[in-house]
């Protein structure tokens, strides 16, 4: 509600109650709050918890005069700048009316008082009030509604948060118990079956990562990453991904990469590979015959930083042109027709302009109905020339990893998340331990050697950030540091801005989203293993 600004205070100063009296007459048709004083010494203790708009001070009082009154209110911080009008029969004589320009008044009316320029002289200085007044006011309001819009914010925040646990949990055992599944024994019928769940399962997160992106999006919660990766191996991964929709519907899907594109790029590769699933599922998705084509080509290269354009070409159903505009707004298809005969929340491309939008680059589309359509966007990476040698090196290096057996430790709560960890850490040959809570894992931290803990967050009692750090006092306390530090990679359903970091903080190494891949574990292990290599 908005607030009304208050009334006026007038503080008049006068020994004499008939002058009070007749100031008030003169100025009664200003609606105002007069507070009298019949001396100095009654003005500055009036002025003490009152807030006045203008005060009229008579000069000429005995004990304390005008002048001694209005210097100690210039004293005083919350009287400092309080406008005062002196009023005297002596202003005839110029040296008191110097004196009163020194003593601080900002104004004087002599004896006798003719009401029309007293009434002027107020009315200018009630005006000024009123306007400091309302701009108050209008800086309290909105500071209130900065607080309150911070607070949204932050419900927000914490309703992403938990809803991201809440989903992901669970998505991370259905998916990953059917991964597991997979490996078993089934015949034909079952595999349909299983193809069939693990299809699904995959629309549905699909269609939960977009909400929740979105809704991060919205929040300004997601950041991008800056990672080295290859631009070739993600293109060939999106191809992977979306290889066997591409073959159901007896299309082509290929990909065309300048060559002189470095081999290594600096950005955020996730990010990069959403928006291509996006935009080259949709291609997919609208494409009855022929087949979908990934152009990618350099915009602009300033020797350490890169601008690459990508063009997603199909030659499916195409757009009208009155449609092109709808296509990246938020919950927007180019026909309401389309969510029933397609499916999709009309979100991923409004979630692909967002990021493209944080990369620095932009999107559009060219399309005529029935002619197939082109998807474009640019983005710009840093790179270095010396990256591509680090990277055979770092190839090596994981070559060399996945041979190596690590002893890991699993600390989570959740039975059917520890099974899907465990399987996918025991299928690459690690031994892998159990805890069920954050305070088992430092149990059994105590008594062993472990190369890495996949530590989950949010856990009951001692939760993953309480272990690690407990985790980090033991190593700290035991014989010379003789014992290598052991990498604790944050194992959680939460995907927020900044989550990474705040472990990290924590005193973890690395963090991995649920529900994960079993490639998404390899990768991890990669990242944070270190071997000597000679």
């Amino acid at each position: 509600m908005k607030l009304e600004t208050p009334k006026p205070k007038i503080l008049i100063v006068d020994d004499r109650i008939e002058n009070l009296i007749a100031l008030e007459k003169v100025l009664q048709i200003f609606d105002v709050e007069f507070v009298r004083a019949l001396s100095g010494n009654e003005a500055l203790t009036k002025t003490l918890d009152k807030d006045f708009a203008l005060g009229i001070v008579d000069v000429q009082m005995p004990e304390m005069d005008g002048y001694e009154t209005v210097t100690y209110l210039r004293e005083d911080e919350s009287t400092r700048y309080l406008p005062i009008i002196f009023v005297s029969a002596i202003f005839k004589d110029d040296d008191y009316v110097i004196k009163g320009i020194e003593t601080g008044a900002v104004d004087f009316i002599a004896k006798p008082i003719i009401p029309v320029i007293l009434q002027g002289k107020v009315q200018v200085f009630l005006d000024l009030y009123n306007q400091r007044k309302s701009l108050e006011i209008m800086n309290d309001e909105l500071i209130a509604a900065k607080e309150k819009a911070e607070a949204a914010s932050n419900a927000k925040s914490l309703f992403l948060a938990n809803m991201s646990h809440e989903i992901r949990t669970p998505m991370n055992g259905i998916i990953g118990m059917t991964d597991i599944l997979t490996t078993t024994k089934l015949d034909s019928e079952q595999s349909e079956y299983l193809d069939l769940i693990r299809l699904s399962g995959a629309n549905l997160l699909t269609i939960i990562n977009d909400i929740l992106d979105f809704s991060k999006i919205e929040s300004g919660l997601i950041d991008l990453e800056e990672i080295d990766f290859s631009l070739f191996e993600e293109v060939k991964n999106v191809k992977n991904l979306l290889a066997l929709k591409v073959d159901e519907k007896r299309l082509y899907l290929r990909s065309k990469i300048d060559p002189n594109i470095p081999k290594i790029l600096s950005g955020d590769p996730t990010r990069l590979k959403q928006i291509l699933i996006n935009l080259v599922n949709n291609a997919v998705k609208f494409t009855s015959h022929g087949g979908v084509t990934i152009r990618i080509e350099i915009c602009e290269d300033n020797s350490d930083h890169i601008c690459l354009k990508f063009r997603i070409s199909d030659t499916g159903i195409g757009i009208p042109k009155d449609k092109l505009e709808l296509l990246f707004k938020a919950f927007s298809q180019a026909d309401s027709s389309i969510s029933r005969r397609y499916g999709g929340t009309g979100l991923g491309l409004a979630i692909s302009k967002n990021l493209v939008e944080l990369m620095n680059g932009q999107i559009g589309v060219s399309s005529s109905e029935g002619e197939g359509s082109e998807f474009w966007f640019t983005a710009w990476f840093c790179y270095d020339k010396e990256a591509s040698k680090r990277a055979g090196l770092k190839h090596i290096h994981e070559l060399e990893m996945i041979h190596k057996k690590l002893r890991i430790l699993i600390a989570e709560d959740n039975v059917v998340n520890q099974r899907v960890a465990r399987f996918n850490l025991k299928q690459l040959g690690h031994d892998v331990d159990i805890a069920n809570n954050g305070e088992e894992a430092i149990l059994h931290f105590s008594k062993g050697k472990y190369d890495m803990i996949l530590m989950d967050v949010q856990m009951p009692n001692i939760d993953g950030i309480q272990a690690t750090k407990e985790i980090r006092k033991i190593e700290a306390s035991r014989k010379n540091g003789t014992l290598s530090h052991t990498c604790i990679i944050a194992m959680t359903a939460n995907a927020l801005k900044g989550d990474r970091e705040k472990y990290i903080a924590e005193g973890m190494d690395d963090y991995l989203a649920k529900p994960f891949r079993p490639e998404d574990i390899k990768k991890v292990i990669q990242r944070n293993i270190r071997i000597d290599v000679n």
